[in-house]
């Protein structure tokens, strides 16, 4: 198999703040595997948080050596079994590199990628639309036009310096859109003590779960924390991957998972395993990535409680279609592969 690298920019429609940073793009690395006339297509994005920009996501991804395969889904168990990268590889170039082999594998078995994965339908779910932190009247108008448009679930963003200003903000947006279910997300923003005075106003709110409202790193004051919790809690940046989630399985009450933060589809399926029947739920989220970052993990959204699958929405012009979600719902359709074909016509390599 012959690989090749494409780097390119991501700009998002508008600035996206959150507690601790305002991100207006970021860039992407395509990975694209070839073989007998058929390519697999992953992506690998950019992240301040997780120290990985272009140049480091490129050379890393190069260094997952496939030539030596014929045979995508042999590459693939070897990739899953740590065989072909090192043990310090990031979780975003598994993610990336095993999207692009499983894309491969399911165009020469003729299949959509949730088949090989055992589903037989292709999954269907409503994902979050994500709101900024963002004064009250365009957090207002932003949540009237995503409710109009089909939108069934809404996550807000808070952590300002004031948390008078989320409650404002969650207030508006409650009332500009009373059918839509509420999450919150605070990005670790909040300590204790906060987070026990906050959690009641915000359930008053409707809200129906909160994302990390604690500083990561400390596991077990989120346990304590969602124990006494009146909003269920669910784990972001504490639930890195599958020992993360094994520690806090029946603690908290639902773990956050992104492909490139654990390692990819079928590290993601691990998490889902362990965390069965524990009482904690799963969530599927992302980073602002195009179509085609997101598409392995739509392959995977019949098996989450919360799907948090709108990265490709954020953006200005997303370069890749065939995940849909504009109207509020993501699908995985039925074509070969991930079903993600490149939109035409862009020249936009950084």
């Amino acid at each position: 198999m012959k690989a090749r690298l494409r780097t390119v920019r991501l700009d998002l429609a508008e600035p996206l703040r959150i507690s601790r940073s305002t991100m207006t793009a970021r860039d992407a690395v395509w990975l694209t595997v070839e073989h007998d006339g058929l390519h697999g297509h992953g992506e690998a994005v950019t992240s301040v948080y997780y120290g990985l920009d272009a140049d480091t996501l490129a050379r890393l991804l190069l260094a997952v050596d496939l030539s030596r395969f014929t045979d995508p889904e042999e590459a693939l168990e070897a990739l899953e079994q740590g065989k072909l990268n090192a043990a310090d590889t990031p979780p975003a170039v598994t993610a990336a590199a095993g999207a692009a082999l499983l894309d491969l594998a399911g165009k020469r078995a003729g299949v959509p990628v949730h088949r090989l994965l055992g589903a037989c339908a292709p999954p269907v779910a409503a994902t979050a639309r994500t709101i900024g932190i963002a004064a009250p009247a365009h957090a207002a108008a932003q949540a009237r036009r995503l409710a109009a448009t089909g939108f069934q679930v809404i996550k807000v963003k808070a952590g300002t310096p004031d948390p008078e200003d989320d409650v404002e903000r969650v207030r508006v947006i409650r009332d500009a859109a009373p059918g839509v279910r509420l999450l919150l997300d605070p990005n670790g923003a909040w300590p204790v003590r906060q987070a026990e005075a906050l959690l009641p106003r915000f359930a008053d709110l409707g809200v129906e779960a909160v994302e990390q409202p604690l500083a990561p790193g400390d596991p077990e004051a989120l346990a304590a924390l969602a124990e006494r919790s009146p909003l269920p809690v669910i784990a972001d940046e504490d639930a890195a991957g599958l020992e993360d989630a094994r520690r806090l399985a029946g603690r908290v009450h639902g773990v956050n998972v992104k492909l490139a933060k654990c390692g990819g589809v079928h590290a993601a399926l691990r998490i889902a395993e362990s965390i069965e029947g524990s009482g904690t739920e799963l969530m599927l989220g992302c980073l602002t990535a195009s179509t085609l970052g997101l598409a392995p993990a739509v392959h995977l959204a019949d098996r989450a409680r919360w799907a948090d699958l709108d990265g490709h929405l954020l953006l200005a012009h997303d370069p890749w279609t065939g995940i849909g979600g504009a109207d509020g719902v993501v699908r995985a359709g039925d074509r070969p592969g991930l079903g993600v074909e490149e939109v035409a016509g862009r020249e936009d390599v950084a």
